[in-house]
């Protein structure tokens, strides 16, 4: 197969070559297939007609366009046989074009994390639960709604891996402009928290979908019948073959089952995303992790930038800085005093400080700000001359093994994952109860129910009105709901009695379990 298609995007004239056929792609967007050399030259101006020409016999050789003789305006003999050309895209030179166009496309895409797709997801899906609990569910609707859910499906997924994976490069873009990166770090950081929620929220109800629809029973779960309805209309909408008989059956058949093996793997996909499994976690649980990454990750290049400034040091700036200070010194005086203050040649006492110095300073003092010319010599040792240190080099100490530190720390760590997991357990029921009911906790449960009760009286607009938040990492949500003003709740814990008002409320789990 030949791409001399491509030809035209390296040759030593690209610009001209990418001009005219990009002249030729408006041209039949707009119904119009020919093209003289003039119509083209009023599309791009900015090259002469000649130039034009000639590119419009190069990209003919190349197979791109296809040049048939112009004879609509011939009145002569003379002018008949004169070389006159309407040019047409030949199918490689349009394929060449639409394949540059989708590179283009897809070199500055910028990718996004799509909060309204996963809404799209979750009606799609619950539509789809609505059908498998129909004796004879309408083959069309479920159809039109997994292609719908598998279009946005993609979109989302692509999308998502487009917005991480250039996140990165956009903050080394941004890393050297102090405002626009401060400004990009505002509206970045709002912009995943607001789609970590609504990720959150959507996923554990698409994840109980997916369940339901997929059933523990291998065949006989629900989506089994609805993918197979579905591969059944794809198949009869296949072409004929040539055969008949026993041969076209066959081929049907054939085609019902690739059919129907593509809408599972679209269903293992689906699943792949939003469900956990023993070998792999979910890309939902990955996407989420790494959106949380990202906000670090920009708060680390905001830090950078910030040391960067600080420990910016640019030698011939300050010497051009310290010129600018002399020429504006008023007299020699102030430019003495800006030389001792800029270069601080005071005596060097401080270099080596030994008994006979000592000795020496008592007899007679000398202040610090006494010239370095005028105060008596400093001895100081060959060695410090020769290797800036008073002392002899000697063996490093012996490298203190931490393997019992390390084992200690592990051990701690270990025992404080345990006791959070345990007060998550105690309290992330997913019951609804009431505070007053709750009765006595241990440290680590009271610990975490402060900090959940925290979180939603702040985001609750008004004491009186219920509020369902998630934590900061979206792995639990927490439903409030506060009764009675002369209500009274006590929880009793080791450290004493933490008494309220008494509220209803609901603590769940969101992570799922792994």
């Amino acid at each position: 197969m030949s791409y001399s298609a491509f030809n035209h995007v390296v040759a030593e004239k690209a610009p001209l070559y990418r001009a005219v056929m990009g002249a030729f792609v408006d041209a039949k967007a707009h119904f119009t297939v020919h093209l003289r050399p003039e119509d083209v030259h009023e599309r791009i101006q900015a090259y002469s007609l000649e130039a034009i020409q000639d590119a419009l016999g190069q990209l003919v050789q190349w197979g791109n366009l296809q040049a048939d003789p112009d004879t609509a305006r011939v009145t002569s003999i003379e002018a008949f046989y004169r070389a006159r050309y309407l040019y047409q895209l030949t199918r490689a030179g349009e394929a060449a074009e639409q394949a540059l166009q989708v590179f283009d496309r897809e070199l500055g895409r910028r990718g996004a994390l799509q909060s309204v797709a996963l809404d799209d997801i979750r009606l799609r899906l619950r539509s789809l639960a609505e059908l498998a609990e129909q004796d004879q569910p309408d083959a069309t609707q479920v159809q039109l709604l997994l292609r719908d859910l598998t279009t946005v499906f993609e979109d989302l997924a692509e999308n998502a891996r487009a917005f991480m994976s250039g996140l990165s490069r956009t903050l080394e873009l941004r890393g050297d402009d102090a405002e626009a990166l401060i400004a990009y770090k505002e509206r970045l950081v709002g912009y995943i928290e607001r789609f970590i929620g609504d990720l959150v929220t959507a996923s554990a109800e698409i994840a109980g979908i997916l369940r339901r629809l997929d059933g523990d029973d291998g065949q006989d779960r629900p989506i089994s019948r609805l993918l197979r309805l579905t591969a059944e209309r794809d198949a009869a909408d296949s072409a004929p073959e040539l055969s008949g008989g026993a041969d076209q059956a066959a081929a049907q058949e054939t085609e019902r089952q690739r059919a129907l093996a593509h809408w599972e793997g679209h269903w293992a996909g689906l699943k792949a995303w939003f469900l956990d499994a023993p070998e792999r976690r979910a890309q939902a649980t990955l996407l989420r992790a790494q959106a949380r990454r990202s906000i670090s990750q920009m708060l680390e290049a905001v830090q950078r930038l910030n040391e960067r400034r600080l420990g910016r040091s640019d030698r011939a700036a300050d010497f051009r800085v310290l010129a600018r200070w002399f020429l504006e010194c008023p007299d020699d005086d102030a430019a003495h005093r800006l030389w001792h203050t800029a270069f601080g040649l005071n005596p060097a006492r401080h270099l080596g400080v030994t008994p006979e110095t000592l000795a020496a300073w008592q007899e007679q003092p000398v202040p610090a700000s006494h010239s370095w010319r005028d105060a008596p010599p400093l001895q100081i040792s060959a060695r410090l001359r020769a290797t800036g240190s008073h002392q002899r080099r000697v063996a490093p100490p012996p490298v203190q093994r931490r393997d019992q530190a390390r084992a200690y720390l592990a051990r701690q760590l270990a025992e404080e994952t345990e006791e959070l997991r345990a007060a998550r357990q105690a309290l992330a029921t997913g019951e609804e109860t009431r505070l007053s009911a709750i009765g006595q906790l241990d440290s680590d449960a009271f610990s975490l129910m402060l900090e959940l009760l925290g979180d939603a009286l702040a985001a609750a607009s008004s004491p009186e009105d219920a509020v369902t938040t998630t934590t900061g990492d979206g792995s639990l949500r927490i439903e409030l709901t506060p009764l009675g003003s002369d209500t009274a709740a006590t929880i009793a814990t080791p450290r004493g009695w933490l008494t309220g008002r008494d509220y209803r409320l609901r603590i769940t789990d969101l992570e799922p379990s792994t």
